[in-house]
């Protein structure tokens, strides 16, 4: 049983560092509407046979056994039903994510599905609502992701065989909808969870020494980075090109969503007419949602500068603290000549570093052009955990071919990057530490045990909230599923 426990630790210390790490048991994918790929001879809910002769003459026809399949219940839980269906819609997801399915079972997606529905089912109970506005949002945001992928609205609704754009995204919302409602009430489970010094001492310390977790090898990396600025005339004519823009829908009627179809250099919105749903709350930048939220409807904003280039924003609607808007991203053409000098300081840079004239850290302090890491002496912080170690086996494939060859002390020579987010740079990298293989530390690895020892912490108050609202909670099981060796109490005594 210890080893076991262990085993879990070690597998949760290797999952994403958030707030549900201790529920990432089996993920069944948003889309379990993904009907595309689930054949009928793969859904195999109990059958009923009918004798389609019985009102003929058995002596002058011979007998015909007509099968037709019905989706039966596998359980409910609460208001919630789950569908025989749903279980083998779950199980084919997970085929087409590509995960392995070769240790998950019917019962055991059926037990993740139940606890689901567990969790909604309370958080409405509980007034732990989500409303119809954050639905939408997210729903816009998933199916912007889906036509990303299939590259049009007919290719999305032939895909998931639905006749509409209406129906489609009722069926999303339905299950953003259930799945919101989950991470809510997951969330104030735990949210409040604290971990003291003495209580990640007391977790270590109960770990037996063969027994602890092993962490791969890692390494720091730390970067400067030179940004090419557009010339002032550059930037001229991107302005010019808005204001232009701006002028036609303004004064002619042109449509602002075609202008952005055709113009914007938003990969994310050009599809969609350069649409976003925003409110306060969302990830953009202030100077974005400054100006979004200054406008009246129908307004359309003088053009502005982010980091992203510059940009004019048409308000479509305002409902509340949410906003429609459209916008145009224009970004300004970066010569080569500043892209060649930019190159040209950071060779300097490096040099100077090698001959010894400044730390690395020294230089990202005093040279380089990205704010968030040239404070901390340019070192680089995983986005998995904010640690400043990146884990060899979990690196970003292109981070990683940038720096595996290099050597203790040694400095990259200039690399080219042209980031959607951060724009074109470029940047010089070093490792500044490695770590190899171990096993964990006290002292050392410190932070990775301290979340070890929250995440169990959170796991047993999950576990805790699970059986008594398991025990409280109207739940049925079919006969079919009753033998199935869950890991809660489901299939309660009668």
């Amino acid at each position: 049983m210890r080893q076991l426990r262990i085993k879990n630790l070690k597998s949760m210390y290797q999952m994403n560092k958030s707030i549900l790490i201790v529920m990432a048991l089996l993920t069944s994918g948003i889309m379990m509407a993904q009907g595309d790929s689930i054949p009928d001879t793969q859904i195999e809910p109990p059958a009923l046979e009918i004798d389609t002769t019985r009102n003929i003459k058995k002596d002058t026809v011979k007998t015909n056994f007509k099968r037709v399949k019905l989706d039966g219940i596998s359980a409910v839980i609460g208001d919630y039903v789950i569908l025989d269906s749903d279980v083998e819609k779950a199980l084919i997801d997970l085929k087409s994510q590509g995960a392995s399915t070769a240790d998950v079972t019917k019962c055991g997606l059926l037990g993740k599905l139940m606890e689901d529905r567990l969790y909604a089912h309370q958080a409405v109970q509980d007034s732990l609502l989500v409303s119809d506005d954050e639905v939408a949002l997210r729903t816009d945001g998933q199916i912007k992701g889906f036509l990303a992928q299939v590259g049009s609205m007919e290719k999305l609704l032939k895909f998931y065989r639905k006749e509409d754009e209406a129906s489609l995204r009722e069926e999303i919302s339905k299950i953003l909808k259930l799945q919101m409602l989950s991470e809510k009430m997951q969330r104030s489970i735990v949210e409040e969870i604290e971990i003291t010094p003495e209580e990640v001492r007391q977790f270590f310390n109960k770990i037996p020494e063969d027994e602890r977790p092993l962490f791969g090898a890692e390494m720091e990396i730390s970067q400067i980075t030179k940004q090419p600025k557009a010339t002032k005339e550059e930037k001229q004519k991107t302005i010019d090109r808005l204001n232009k823009i701006k002028a036609d829908v303004e004064d002619n009627d042109a449509s602002f969503k075609v202008k952005a179809i055709l113009y914007t250099e938003d990969d994310g919105s050009r599809s969609d007419g350069g649409f976003y749903s925003i409110t306060k709350e969302t990830g953009f930048v202030k100077e974005f949602k400054d100006v979004a939220f200054s406008l009246a409807e129908g307004q359309i904003s003088e053009p502005f500068e982010t980091m992203f280039g510059f940009h004019i924003i048409l308000v479509e609607k305002i409902r509340g603290q949410e906003r429609d808007i459209r916008h145009i991203l224009l970004k300004p053409e970066i010569s080569q000549a500043s892209l060649d000098a930019a190159k040209a300081e950071l060779d300097t840079i490096r040099k100077h570093v090698m001959e010894g004239r400044y730390t690395f850290a020294q230089a990202a302090q005093n040279f380089s052009d990205e704010k968030e890491t040239k404070f901390d002496g340019g070192l680089l912080r995983n986005p998995i955990n904010f640690d400043s170690r990146f884990e060899l086996t979990k690196m970003d494939p292109t981070l990683y071919n940038q720096v595996r060859n290099l050597k203790d002390n040694e400095i990259s020579s200039p690399i080219f990057e042209d980031d959607p987010r951060s724009g074109t740079k470029y940047k010089i990298l070093k490792v500044t530490d490695r770590f190899d293989e171990h096993k964990a530390d006290f002292a050392k690895d410190y932070m990775k045990i301290q979340q070890l020892a929250k995440t169990e912490k959170q796991y047993k108050a999950i576990k805790k909230w699970m059986d008594e609202h398991i025990e409280e909670t109207y739940i049925s099981v079919s006969d079919s599923s009753r033998e199935c060796d869950f890991a809660n109490n489901w299939v309660k005594d009668q």
